[in-house]
């Protein structure tokens, strides 16, 4: 199974993931990753910030494109080739966690897509806004 090819996508087409964020999914990405930020995972140390409480990894966030890129839009052998975030809002949990990515731009010679990336939570607030750029895949060869 391979994803849409470049001559299958038009800008516009877009693609969304959503999850509600667990305490385990922050516990589980800081020991895959090793970023035991105690503002992740001390709710005790948390309280003292900002934020009053543990936040997610904006990395984590992140993920959740990748998620779309590699399995949606365009698509299994799609290929990651830039990411540009600006993380907006702490993202908490319990919070469900929407991300999209839309085509913004095809740039057949290179094979190359331009998409923008975003992620709300369940309010509509925006909590990471961002641009990406893949290879999509290409057709099989007869």
């Amino acid at each position: 199974m391979i994803g849409k090819t470049i001559s299958e996508i038009k800008t516009g087409d877009f693609a969304e993931f959503a999850k509600t964020i667990s305490e385990a999914d922050i516990y589980m990405y800081a020991g895959i990753t090793g970023d035991l930020n105690p503002a992740h995972i001390n709710e005790s140390y948390a309280q003292n910030t900002f934020f009053k409480t543990r936040i997610a990894h904006g990395m984590l966030t992140a993920g959740f494109i990748s998620a779309i890129l590699g399995m949606q839009l365009p698509g299994p052998g799609t290929i990651y080739m830039k990411q540009e975030l600006k993380f907006m809002a702490p993202v908490r949990i319990g919070d469900t966690i929407t991300a999209r990515a839309q085509v913004i731009e095809i740039i057949e010679e290179k094979n190359r897509i331009k998409l923008k990336t975003t992620c709300t939570n369940q309010e509509g607030t925006v909590v990471l806004d961002g641009e990406a750029v893949v290879s999509p895949p290409k057709a099989p060869k007869s």
